[in-house]
């Protein structure tokens, strides 16, 4: 049974920054409100039918409970990272035909979801640097919501070989302020919805994300819109929630009031600064505690990287 069709979500990621349509001439790149032309791509919602996957895909397994979860994203918010797709030959009824680059878990999810279409990228060009620059730049011309900036992150590192250098470099943006953005695609459908919208602003949700479970955050979305509360309001509502009750009604201990040493804080903030991420230091009775945030795999990478070359620098020899 098909369900409805959905003809895009409340943000498109990369989709926002790239024309639909046919290639647009150079005369009206500076129309106004026109997109900047990105030399080499599309954008186009494309029929799921009219896309293969990729034979030398090397990836033919995917988890479940993972694409189960994907399901429900795009069910409920549509898909914010629009596959990547290349033109082959058309089929036996004249029909346009693609075959998929990049995004074969999407392009199932969006199956199972029944969408009808899928937001893609039609690739007219395999220079992979050409088309990242062309998106970087275009990235920092276009007023993106949070969520469609957090997914054009994301996929500018993940599948377009940007790093977090160049996006930091040429958005004018510090790589946490990056890290902290990517974040937000971690939060449950309907906080992500809030925040499309409009309705929670990218602060509001960066301060929900301090709550554990996805229960949580949602009645803390809905709370804030209730209540107009501040980003300040917020981050002091989920410290309180920190220290409620148990769901299954044991209380939680109380954190101790101690007092923290200065030096904690400055230790802290010079990790931050070196490792150019968030980093928490915890000092307790008999032992103490480091938290470093990361925004993916790639940019753990770069942290331990990091690391490894301080500890090669302050044990070579002078």
């Amino acid at each position: 049974m098909t369900g409805p069709r959905r003809t895009g979500g409340l943000g498109r990621g990369l989709g926002a920054l790239i024309p639909g349509g046919p290639p647009v001439s150079r005369a009206t790149d500076s129309a106004p409100g026109a997109v900047p032309v990105v030399a080499g791509a599309r954008f186009a919602e494309l029929p799921l039918e009219a896309i293969t996957p990729n034979p030398l895909q090397p990836r033919t397994s995917f988890d479940p409970d993972s694409l189960a979860e994907l399901v429900t994203s795009i069910r409920e918010v549509g898909l914010l990272q629009p596959v990547v797709v290349r033109d082959i030959a058309p089929g036996p009824d004249g029909t346009a035909r693609y075959e998929l680059v990049m995004g074969e878990r999407r392009w199932r999810a969006s199956k199972e979801a029944a969408t009808g279409t899928i937001p893609a990228i039609v690739r007219e060009t395999d220079d992979d640097a050409m088309l990242r620059d062309a998106l970087l730049e275009n990235l920092h011309r276009e007023q993106l919501n949070p969520l469609e900036e957090a997914a054009a992150y994301q996929q500018l590192l993940h599948e377009f070989g940007a790093t977090h250098e160049e996006l930091a470099l040429r958005i004018g943006r510090s790589r946490p302020q990056i890290s902290n953005t990517i974040r937000l695609l971690q939060l449950p459908v309907p906080v992500q919805r809030r925040v499309a919208a409009g309705v929670l602003s990218a602060g509001h949700a960066r301060a929900i994300l301090g709550l554990t479970t996805a229960a949580a955050q949602e009645v803390m979305a809905a709370r804030v819109v209730a209540e107009g509360m501040t980003v300040r309001g917020v981050e002091e509502a989920v410290q309180l929630a920190l220290r409620e009750p148990e769901a299954d009604g044991a209380p939680r201990r109380p954190a101790a009031k101690r007092p923290v040493p200065a030096r904690l804080g400055e230790v802290a903030d010079r990790l931050s600064d070196r490792l150019e991420t968030r980093v928490k230091v915890d000092l307790g009775k008999s032992r103490g505690k480091v938290t470093i945030e990361f925004a993916s795999l790639d940019d753990l990478e770069r942290i331990v990287a990091v690391i490894d070359a301080g500890g090669r620098d302050h044990s070579s020899p002078e």
